[in-house]
């Protein structure tokens, strides 16, 4: 056969095509019988005899794949062509799956004498490779198609990263949510979105992960949502590695706001039990409690315990709060833990109290409102910065003993409905433990309103401040001897006392209001040196009680041409301590004679000091000083410096904070009364 289509002499002529790389078969005649094969095509299909029909020699073969294209390539003359069609032939390999690219041509023998040449390659290898690469990618998009839905069922974001952890897909989950364009996103820029208190934590969690390669990665940390809140979000973070090595990292996020809530307010109530559990004094379970909400809910905290409701002790005001416990996160100024404030009537504590309902203001940052809080506590929201208050009563027994003041500052979001209800929950599970110790507190409180009755109010003098503090015992509910008093003497001169009766019960009491009767009386009859007024006392205290022991200081402020002066004298009592404006300190002890209550017939010696201008002068009784096992200058020491200090306070934050300021027994009474002169201008 010749390439013009003539037809060949006899079969060698199809010799040319024995090393053809392809197989290659010749069929003759309309009935498809063949006449030449070549080695590929014989090793292909295992064909060993020529001269058969092709339906005879292939029938399989042919019947399923070949029949009618040879018939119509041999009737038309047009080529036909197959591309990897599986067949299934006779032979040793008859079971196996192959598959062949096969093209039909028509050839020319003679004159109306054609054949069809096949030209065969198999190409199982190429379509075995190509459909187990289908296979794997089908098998891929599978696993991803689940992947994904799987993240819209479990997570609210999906995100990708470098190998080094930066963000470089966009995330349309993470916009969404968080509001942050893509723009924004990308890189490092995700971290703006967490919350500040959170941030470092999350650096340096993320940090290790990216350069250990760890394989799962979780974290939690709030971030901040389109709405404008933070919410808690759980990260899983895992890496996608090829040929062992880290080439990104694929994580989701998680809401899991609901979840933590319940875990922390289960966690918090755990804490405030535990914490009161072993407590017995109102003082330390509600310090105890304040440690529980700072800084886990809020930023600072003040219990405030209502000891006047009526206004009988104080006038001009409708009750008095004594703050108890204080607590402030780091980096803010601490609060000072006792303060004694009057309250107006449109005061927040006044009406928390009377209704018994919490009331939340939230401000501007360092701006509160008027009449949200006490003086002192007002002052210090406006230099830390505080953004919002709740005011919460504790109510223990129908009744309203303590209000707690809970305050964010700064940044920090204000205080929620959630907080509020959960701050009700902390107090409330401690409810047993509070109403133990407010029937204990109410006792002493009688005690102290007894107490109370048996003291003066310091005189509103000219120029002259007087202020007294009177801190009764925690751990007793019987009133005690500390006493002080002031008045004005008939020659015009204020004079000061600070006492204390042996004993810690209600003979105690009564004798320290007999000493301090008889004392005002004596000093009020004559205009006596204060020596001489304390010889008198001695020897009347013989008519009381045989073993009777006192301790006190009279003092009498005198004003002359060089300004003020002290005359006084000290019964074995403590010595006054006299702080100047520039707050240097020093202790009084010149006019040191024995204690009350032992025979002595010579008169007990007085003293007079200068009282420089704006000086401060603080009479105190021992139980600020002493301490068990302790020698009595390592407590005098510590008063000395507290009190420097202290010495451009105003005179009412100077003695809070004296109380405040210095460790405390809690076994004994204390009593203090001070003296602030008028500056150098005034004087």
């Amino acid at each position: 056969m010749g390439a013009d289509g003539e037809p060949a002499g006899s079969g060698l002529a199809f010799e040319v095509l024995e090393p053809a790389p392809v197989g290659v078969a010749v069929a003759r005649g309309p009935d498809h019988r063949l006449v030449y094969t070549n080695a590929v095509y014989r090793s292909l299909f295992a064909v060993s005899r020529t001269g058969l029909p092709v339906e005879e020699a292939f029938a399989e073969f042919v019947q399923v794949h070949f029949r009618a294209q040879f018939d119509r390539v041999y009737a038309t003359g047009e080529p036909f062509v197959t591309t990897a069609e599986p067949e299934y032939v006779v032979g040793p390999q008859c079971d196996e799956r192959r598959f062949f690219t096969s093209s039909l041509s028509r050839v020319v023998f003679g004159p109306g004498d054609y054949g069809v040449l096949e030209v065969v390659m198999e190409v199982t290898d190429q379509v075995t490779a190509a459909r187990r690469i289908e296979a794997i990618a089908e098998e891929r998009r599978r696993i991803l198609h689940r992947y994904e839905s799987l993240m819209k069922v479990s997570a609210q974001i999906v995100w990708v990263t470098t190998r080094d952890g930066y963000v470089h897909e966009p995330s349309p989950s993470w916009e969404r949510v968080t509001g942050q364009p893509w723009e924004e996103h990308r890189g490092q820029g995700w971290l703006k979105m967490v919350h500040p208190d959170d941030r470092q934590d999350t650096i340096r969690s993320w940090s290790r992960a990216v350069g250990r390669a760890t394989d799962t990665w979780e974290h939690v940390y709030r971030l901040h949502t389109a709405d404008g809140s933070y919410r808690h979000f759980e990260l899983r973070a895992v890496p996608i590695c090829e040929n062992g090595r880290v080439v990104e990292w694929v994580g989701s996020c998680t809401d899991i706001e609901e979840q933590w809530q319940e875990q922390r307010r289960q966690r918090l109530l755990d804490s405030a039990a535990a914490a009161t559990a072993q407590l017995t004094s109102l003082e330390e379970m509600l310090g105890a409690l304040s440690d529980v909400i700072v800084p886990e809910l809020a930023d600072g905290c003040g219990v405030y315990l209502i000891t006047d409701l009526t206004g009988e002790r104080r006038g001009g005001g409708p009750f008095v709060i004594e703050r108890l416990v204080t607590a402030t996160r780091r980096g803010l100024v601490p609060l000072s833990p006792y303060s004694e404030e009057q309250l107006d009537d449109g005061n927040a504590f006044v009406t928390v109290v009377r209704r018994r309902r919490p009331v939340l203001q939230t401000f501007p940052a360092g701006c509160p409102p008027p009449g949200l809080a006490p003086a002192s506590t007002r002052a210090w929201l406006a230099a830390s910065g505080a953004n919002s208050m709740l005011v919460l009563p504790v109510v223990v027994d129908g009744a309203v003993p303590a209000v707690v003041g809970v305050v964010t500052c700064e940044d920090r979001p204000a205080i929620n409905r959630a907080d509020i209800t959960l701050l009700g929950d902390i107090f409330g599970h401690a409810h047993d433990a509070l109403s133990r110790a407010i029937r204990f507190q109410r006792t002493q409180q009688v005690a102290l309103a007894l107490q109370y009755s048996l003291l003066a109010e310091p005189p509103r003098l000219t120029g002259l401040r007087i202020v007294a503090r009177y801190r009764a015992s925690p751990s007793a509910a019987e009133v005690g001897g500390d006493w002080y008093d002031s008045f004005v003497l008939p020659d015009g001169v204020p004079a000061l006392v600070i006492g204390d009766v042996a004993g810690h019960d209600l003979s105690a009491a009564v004798l320290m209001s007999q000493l301090r009767n008889m004392l005002r009386a004596l000093a009020m009859d004559r205009c006596k040196p204060p020596g001489e007024i304390l010889t008198r006392l001695n020897a009347v205290m013989e008519s009381l009680s045989s073993d009777v022991t006192a301790t006190c200081v009279f003092a009498r402020v005198e004003e002359g041409t060089g300004g003020h002066r002290l005359r006084f004298a000290v019964a074995g009592h403590p010595p006054p301590l006299l702080v100047t404006a520039q707050g240097h300190g020093r202790f009084l002890e010149e006019a040191v004679s024995p204690l009350l209550g032992f025979p002595d017939d010579e008169t007990r010696v007085s003293r007079t000091e200068p009282l420089p201008p704006g000086s401060t002068l603080l009479l105190y009784t021992d139980g600020l000083i002493e301490r068990s096992g302790e020698h009595l200058d390592l407590g005098l020491g510590r008063l000395r410096r507290v009190a420097e200090s202290l010495a451009a306070e105003p005179l009412e934050s100077f003695c809070d904070q004296v109380l405040s300021g210095l460790p405390s027994t809690g076994l004994d009474d204390i009593a203090i009364i001070a003296l602030r002169l008028p500056p150098a201008a005034e004087e």
